[in-house]
This record gives structure tokens, sequence and C-alpha cells, in this order.
């Protein structure tokens, strides 16, 4: 029985690519055991999966604002001592970062990494008691995956993605929710990354003819202004309460589609194995976009100052929503 340390400690889509390798490990060792370092403001992501026993979490962004605190250090040190209580297999550092090859040493076992070209700090590997080299012109889920394969001496898979997240549904939220709907995934952690309010009006406009209503999520107050602004102008649009993550993925689950912008929860959605439009304004999403799973389809549509329209995006909309028998 493998006893498996992963290390993906953030962001929330790199946390996300990382769910796949789970499934692949388990295909060639179906007793092996998962414990997982993650971000303390991302740790609800790899308990969605059932087959993750253990979630260690770490504050490493925290504690680079506070590195001469007494309650920081008190926090390293716990989390030192909680590492050291099992001895792993296989401790597999998919981040590639400085920050993550220092946490992966604080556990004990065997550590597998990317080697110097390969790892996003090339610093990093200088930790690792093996090191592999991972193409970079791949995506990053399967990078994850390459990482694993060869740190377990399995074939490299070249299947679809099994995201393995356990059911979820929006019914466990209490929300007054309508029977079928969007979700507008309108947020992002840049403004460059934004899709025109106008649009996404537009966009809600042309899906009354499904008789689809659309739900506005939101988790800060700029968000919640978006959202109001959208929903102000659009007379199908319900605005959401703030919800935590994991409330958030049951409604998304439910979803007849997910739309939205680069965001973590895009990549959510697909690990939901939910229909996915992702659309990109501001970045390439060849190595980061939305990946399909073995259960649903996902499209990237836009790239490096492309600003796609809200036409663009309904007739992808309106293939899904066919396709569903809506």
């Amino acid at each position: 029985m493998l006893q498996i340390l992963l290390v993906k400690t953030s962001s929330m889509g790199d946390v996300i690519h990382n769910l796949p390798v789970i499934a692949d490990i388990l295909a060639h060792y179906p007793d092996a055991q998962f414990d997982w370092v993650v971000e303390e403001s991302f740790a609800e992501i790899p308990k969605l999966h059932p087959q993750v026993r253990d979630i260690i979490p770490v504050a490493v962004r925290r504690w680079r604002k506070s590195i001469f605190s007494r309650k920081t250090w008190r926090e390293i040190s716990d989390l030192k001592t909680r590492l050291k209580h099992t001895y792993y297999d296989a401790i597999i550092d998919t981040q590639g970062l400085l920050k993550s090859a220092i946490v992966a040493n604080f556990a004990q076992g065997v550590i597998h990494g990317m080697d110097y070209d390969s790892a996003r700090e090339p610093v990093a590997s200088f930790f690792y008691h093996h090191k592999y080299l991972v193409a970079r012109n791949q995506h990053a889920v399967q990078r994850n995956r390459a990482l694993a394969a060869q740190a377990l001496k399995y074939a490299i898979p070249q299947s679809l993605p099994d995201y393995g997240l356990g059911k979820l549904s929006s019914q466990q939220n209490n929300l007054e929710l309508p029977r079928d709907y969007v979700v507008f995934l309108h947020g992002t952690s840049r403004d460059s990354k934004l899709w025109p309010v106008s649009h996404w009006v537009a966009l809600a406009e042309k899906l009354k003819q499904f008789n689809l209503e659309v739900l506005l999520p939101w988790s800060n107050p700029s968000e919640e202004s978006r959202a109001k602004d959208i929903a102000a102008r659009s007379s199908n649009v319900q605005l959401l309460p703030k919800l935590k993550l994991t409330a958030l993925a049951g409604i998304l689950a439910d979803s007849k589609l997910n739309i939205g912008v680069d965001t973590g929860l895009m990549h959510l959605s697909t690990a939901l194995n939910k229909p996915s439009i992702a659309i990109y304004t501001d970045t390439n999403p060849e190595f980061t976009g939305v990946v399909p799973s073995i259960e649903n389809l996902a499209i990237n549509i836009g790239g490096k100052a492309q600003i796609p329209s809200a036409d663009d995006v309904f007739q992808l909309a309106s293939g899904f929503i066919r396709k569903d028998n809506l």
C-alpha cells in the first residue's frame, strides 16, 4: 500500500490541474493512499476528491507577509511536526517552485520532481532526490501526469484526464434556484482578463430563447458590483449570495453549462464534468486553458489580445445546449 504525498499548493487552477494524477496512480496502484499539501485558501479543492485522505494546509502567502512573526514560525514548526508523522513512499512535487520544494523536504520520504530544465523555478530541482525531464511545450495537466508516471514507473497516460471529484449538488445550499440554468463566471484575478459587461448582457439575452436562467456568483466587492450591473440590465439573471467554494461547486455541478473568463473556477467546472466554455482575452489557453475530461466537453475561445464577441460565445453555447436536448 503506497503512501503518497502530493505537493501542489496553488493557485486554484494549478491545484485542479493536479487532480488527474490520483486516478492515473490508482489505475496502477489500486491501494495507494494520498495526502495533499495545499495553500489554506485552496484546501477545499482536494477535499472534494474522495480518495484524498488528509489535507495538509500551508500558508506560504500569508507567512511571507509576516516572516519575522512568532506566530508564523510556530505554524511552520507545527507543519514540520505534522509532516514527520508519516513516512511516504513517494513525495511528488508537481509545483516545481522553490517554496514547494522546501515544503516537500519537511516530509519523510523520497522526493520526486522536475529536473533543472523542466521546473518552473530551476533551483527547486536541487531539493529533489529523483528528477525527471518533463517537456514544457504541453498543457499543465499533462505535465503533472507525466511527472507522476515517471516517479512511479508507469507509462505516461495519453487518455483524457479523470479529475475524480465526488458527486456534488446545489441542493445542499438551501437556495431557491431555477430548474435549468447557466452559470456566468465573470470574475478573474486581473482586469485585463475580463470580458466586457455589455457582452455578458448580450449573451444572457440570447440565452432566453432556450428558457435558461443565468446565475452570477461573486467573491469580492468588485465582482459583486459587476454582477449587479449585469443583473440590472438582464431580465433572466439571478445574483447569488457570496458562497464558499464547496457551495459554489455544487451549483456548478448542477448547471447545464458554465461560461467564464480565465479563472480557476472554469477549471473546476471541467473537473466537475460539466460542459464548459472558457473565454480568453489576455492569455494564451494553449498550456493552461480548460481541458476536457473523460466525461465532458470543454472549449477555449479567444487568446492574447483577442476578445470574442457575444455571438461567438453564443454559437458555442448553442451547440452544447442543443446536444443536451434543452
